[in-house]
């Protein structure tokens, strides 16, 4: 890899950790539940996101920039995992297993769509 590429990656990474904070933020405020409403919101338009980016063809330098730094920064596969921990640890089942069917279940679909409309559009 470049350095070229890293720095692409870096400032993608910039912009997607602002913007995951940002609508994190935006959703906490309109939403106020125990549910992490925030980070499945984040996850599923991330999913969309990165299946047009796909099913466009984007790659190379812009995909770098896009697809690796800025949705690799959006998204957060640690943060799901942490709040399904609490779910978990506050016995919370439904909202558990509801959480995971939508965050899995919601971002395979999500990513397919995505790519269909990226090749639909791209």
């Amino acid at each position: 890899m470049s350095t070229f590429h890293v720095l692409l990656v870096g400032i993608g990474g910039f912009f997607g950790a602002i913007s995951r904070l940002w609508v994190s933020q935006v959703i906490n405020k309109r939403i106020v539940s125990r549910f992490p409403a925030a980070t499945l919101v984040i996850n599923l338009i991330g999913s969309l996101l990165l299946g047009i980016m796909v099913g466009s063809g984007i790659e190379g330098s812009l995909f770098m920039l896009l697809g690796t730094g800025f949705m690799g920064a959006f998204t957060t596969f640690s943060t799901f995992k942490l709040e399904a921990i609490q779910l978990h640890m506050d016995k919370r089942k439904k909202e558990l297993i509801l959480y995971n069917v939508l965050s899995y279940g919601g971002g395979i679909l999500l990513a397919f769509l995505g790519i269909e409309l990226g090749m639909l559009f791209g």
